[in-house]
């Protein structure tokens, strides 16, 4: 990709710095000539990567990675009436192999279940076969037609966690949902995410499950993206695909299960929370280039420079450091340009005068410029590297705050929703969540909020003044 010098839009402009920015950054071309599919260029295939690598680390730590066919069986998909009937609008069917007409149509698996589940139960026998815990990281696809954007409303979507595991109770299956829940706020601890848990209403709930658990992230915008999802799926699926297993008293029973996903949407949210007006701005952990070194360059030392940066190099890389030196023959402010927009974390700057002096003068992605002494590179680098992420977490958190508004009333919700959610008194009731959404334009997403800084006190309903809890309400992708 040629060398781009132009300057995004102000990310107030929300929507055109998105769209900017992924291609810019190289995260994504949207040029693919197909509704809703993109490219992941090969930076933005790196980002995922380390991303998806911490996804994949916090789960193997009592589940097991298995991958299951993209192609489902029409028979097997219909098989479960309310699930089906959620996605029945999105599926894409496969009808021909060649020029031959199929005896039974394949759907592309929109998420998994009736793809998985027929396997579960064959494998399922007894109540020592349980629980089973394992997930898949696949692609997914669905007809999407709404609005496509890239990395949030897709027709195929790259990189879906789904994971499914069984359970002998319903009580072991609620343990589970509350492990994933754990997990999940582990890993957007990691992106540095501030994200908002809340219990979805029955009506918005995962087709066929007992209830569900979303996870949301604040976008510069105000409005609300689902980022993560937890399924209670009680025995409502393996009373149709017959899984039971035997118990310790030698009973046939029915299993108990639950589901959990999370896409490529954590990549929106990753850049969209922390990016700013020079691009993307990363965690380390992440980031595909966390220390790039740029030589300071002067015709009498250039040699010298160029060695000091090379010997640089390998030191951080030998400490485990994705490093690379950018000693192509531009200006230094280009060099700083290109790689702010792709988000790498440390700048390390070396020239004649820092070889004198025995330091190199860092320089954070926020622009905070230190010292660091050449005999102490390693742990100089180390401390800058944590505390930019602890920066990166705290700046993001006090953002989401200043995004979250407690509203007493309809009139102080509908301001609260211009630039961030609301938190309303619901008393449930689907009537009345209807008003609060006609009246504001939002969504009621659910109650049972799960902030530190919220406190779930009874209030009353500003519609029906009944008792109810604190419910976030908010515009949403």
């Amino acid at each position: 990709m040629a060398e781009d010098s132009g300057v995004l839009p102000p990310k107030e402009n929300f929507s055109e710095w998105y769209n900017d920015i992924l291609w810019r950054a190289e995260i994504m071309d949207v040029r693919y000539p197909v509704k809703g599919v993109y490219v992941w260029y090969p930076h933005g295939f790196s980002l995922r990567r380390s991303t998806y690598s911490i996804l994949r680390e916090l789960l193997d730590r009592d589940h097991e990675e298995t991958l299951f066919p993209l192609l489902i069986p029409e028979n097997e998909f219909m098989k479960e009436a309310e699930h089906i009937k959620g996605f029945e609008e999105e599926v894409y069917w496969v009808t021909h192999g060649g020029t031959s007409e199929l005896d039974v149509k394949l759907a592309l698996r929109p998420t998994s279940e009736t793809a998985i589940y027929p396997m579960y139960s064959l494998w399922v026998r007894s109540h020592a076969d349980l629980p089973i815990k394992y997930y898949q990281i696949v692609n997914t696809f669905r007809y999407e037609t709404k609005h496509t954007r890239p990395l949030i409303r897709l027709r195929e979507i790259t990189s879906f966690k789904e994971a499914h595991t069984v359970h002998a109770t319903w009580e072991d299956a609620e343990n589970q949902v509350e492990d994933a829940i754990a997990l999940y706020r582990e890993f957007y601890d990691r992106l540095c995410i501030p994200v908002i848990i809340s219990k979805r209403p029955d009506w918005d709930k995962f087709p066929g499950a007992d209830y569900t658990i979303a996870t949301d992230a604040i976008m510069p915008d105000g409005k609300t993206l689902q980022v993560g999802t937890v399924h209670h799926l009680g025995d409502h699926f393996s009373k149709t695909f017959e899984m039971t297993f035997e118990d310790e008293n030698g009973e046939q029973k029915y299993a108990f299960q639950t589901c959990y996903g999370i896409s490529e949407r954590c990549i929106a949210a990753l850049i969209s929370v922390h990016g700013d007006d020079k691009g993307l701005v990363l965690p380390p952990e992440v980031s595909p280039v966390q220390i790039v070194i740029v030589p300071i360059i002067i015709k009498k030392r250039a040699e010298e420079v160029i060695e000091a940066a090379q010997q640089l190099e390998k030191e951080l890389k030998d400490a485990g450091y994705r490093v690379k030196t950018d000693s192509r023959d531009l200006r230094p402010g280009a060099k700083y340009y290109h790689w702010e927009m792709r988000g790498v974390p440390l700048r390390i700057e070396i020239g004649p005068r820092d070889i004198d002096n025995g330091v190199v003068m860092s320089v954070n992605r926020y622009g905070e410029k230190a010292t660091i002494e050449r005999d102490n590179i390693i742990s100089g680098i180390e401390s800058r590297l944590e505390d930019f992420r602890d920066s990166m977490t705290e700046r993001a958190l006090s953002h989401a705050k200043e995004q979250i508004k407690f509203a007493s009333n309809l009139e102080e919700a509908k301001e609260a929703v211009k630039s961030g959610v609301a938190i309303i008194q619901w008393c449930g009731s689907e009537d009345c969540a209807d008003e609060i959404e006609k009246k504001l334009d939002v969504s009621v997403l659910g109650n049972e909020v799960r902030l530190d800084f919220i406190d779930n006190k009874e209030g009353v309903c500003p519609i029906c003044g009944k008792p109810a809890k604190p419910a976030i309400v908010a515009r949403t992708y």
